[in-house]
């Protein structure tokens, strides 16, 4: 099989495997050019309206990147999310429901009261939100113009908040959010599939606001993105992932993060930075005794979690701790879900998250007025 990190090493030009890999980086190469050609040309018609983008009747923000893999999407959703509910606004959340089973049109993942699908159909990432959010209906669907007109017409939302939408450019946005990981921003980089954009740098104009994510973690802005932020007066903001706390799978017991400092770890995932997630755990203290990678929105089976099982109690740890993500991944495997606990991270804009604020309310209130007038 064909792995996600054989793909990493493709695109990272890896030269420790140049050789090994050549062939597959050859064709990777040949086939972006369509790719490419195609990007560009769909681009093209937006932009000159021959393709129109849908309006709807209330604001919509998307939350995307350029990139694939986790910049800190889901995250920043349920920071926003809240926001806007602290703000008086009854947002909802549309998300495609990457990995949900569903062929609905329109998936309920979350009345904004309670939980009405599981992960299998929903996908990972729309339960985590929907759990995250209290009063906040989540729902799935591959067209957000359906899904986005369910969520005003049957819970009254007056804002939407698109996941993952920045490609998706079949809905109008008021504030397209594009966010940038700090450890591994679009500079010169190639199309998928011989690297990792979505589309070429050039699609950054159409940002409204750059977030750059995990600012603790590196550099905050290289010199490409800064520039185009400049020439195209795009407003940047930083923000990093902060540990919220750890809380037992099965019961809901919190510890702070600072329970961590001194004592050892096991640890798992399958996400698509499980580098930052060990990075967490370390700068908390903790002595990580053994740190078991999956692939991003692993399935696991019965066998693999024995095995993490034994190798926590062989090296007789303090903690087995896995993401919030995985735990969703895990339900129907309640005896483990007694044994492990789960890492909360919760994003913060530095050093003001009152200007980020103001940023978004101000855009809201001017999309408001375009659309009474």
């Amino acid at each position: 099989m064909w792995k996600m990190n054989n793909w990493q090493r493709i695109w990272d030009d890896d030269d420790e495997a140049i050789s090994r890999y050549r062939p597959a980086r050859t064709i990777a190469s040949v086939l972006s050019l369509p790719y490419c050609l195609i990007i560009n040309f769909r681009n093209w018609l937006y932009d000159q309206k021959i393709l129109p983008a849908v309006k709807l009747p209330c604001p919509v923000i998307s939350v995307g990147n350029i990139t694939v893999g986790g910049t800190g999407k889901t995250p920043c959703i349920i920071m926003l999310a809240k926001m806007l509910k602290k703000n008086g606004f009854q947002p909802a959340v549309l998300s495609r429901g990457y990995g949900g089973k569903s062929v609905q049109s329109v998936n309920i993942v979350s009345d904004g009261q309670k939980i009405l699908l599981e992960s299998k159909t929903s996908g990972d990432e729309a339960l985590l939100i929907a759990q995250s959010l209290a009063g906040v209906p989540v729902i799935t669907g591959s067209q957000r113009i359906v899904t986005g007109r369910a969520a005003i017409n049957q819970f009254g939302a007056n804002v939407l908040i698109c996941d993952d939408a920045f490609q998706h450019r079949k809905i109008f946005r008021d504030i397209d959010l594009v966010l940038l990981d700090s450890q591994n921003q679009p500079g010169n980089d190639h199309i998928l599939p011989r690297g990792r954009l979505r589309e070429p740098i050039a699609g950054l104009r159409r940002a409204g606001a750059f977030v750059i994510t995990r600012t603790s973690e590196g550099p905050q802005t290289n010199n490409i993105i800064g520039k185009l932020a400049q020439a195209e007066n795009i407003p940047i903001f930083m923000s990093i992932h902060k540990p919220k706390d750890i809380i037992k799978a099965n019961n809901g017991r919190q510890w702070p993060i600072s329970e961590l400092k001194g004592k050892n770890v096991c640890a798992f995932c399958g996400i698509a930075k499980p580098e930052s997630f060990k990075n967490t755990l370390l700068a908390a203290g903790a002595q990580v005794l053994f740190f078991d990678i999956f692939s991003d929105h692993h399935r696991y089976s019965g066998n693999q979690l024995g095995k993490i099982k034994k190798q926590f109690i062989d090296y007789r740890a303090d903690f087995l701790i896995t993401t919030q993500k995985d735990a969703i991944r895990l339900q129907e495997f309640p005896e483990f879900l007694n044994i492990i606990c789960i890492l909360r991270i919760e994003m913060e804009i530095t050093p003001s998250m009152e200007l980020f604020e103001k940023f978004i309310l101000n855009e809201l209130a001017a999309a408001q007025e375009s659309k009474v007038q």
